[in-house]
């Protein structure tokens, strides 16, 4: 039968909380695309602040198993 993705492979990956290019941004070192990684990091604060604690609530009070799920991953002291 095949995971999600092969049987959607128009859909493609989804992302967690960064874009690929924020990731690229906040991994690089080059001093023009400072100014923009300054504003990556600032539009995900905002994620982390408002969308991920609005998401968390839902998890909590509908899906605490996922949400046991998402602390695990987060907290895991490796």
């Amino acid at each position: 039968m095949g995971t999600r993705e092969e049987q959607l492979p128009s859909m493609g990956r989804r992302r967690a909380l960064l874009t690929d290019r924020e990731r690229e941004l906040l991994a690089s070192d080059d001093e023009e695309e400072r100014e923009y990684a300054y504003q990556a990091a600032s539009r995900i604060r905002n994620k982390i602040e408002d969308e991920l604690t609005t998401d968390i609530e839902v998890l909590e009070e509908h899906h605490p198993e996922l949400l046991e799920e998402l602390r695990e991953v987060v907290c895991n002291d490796e």
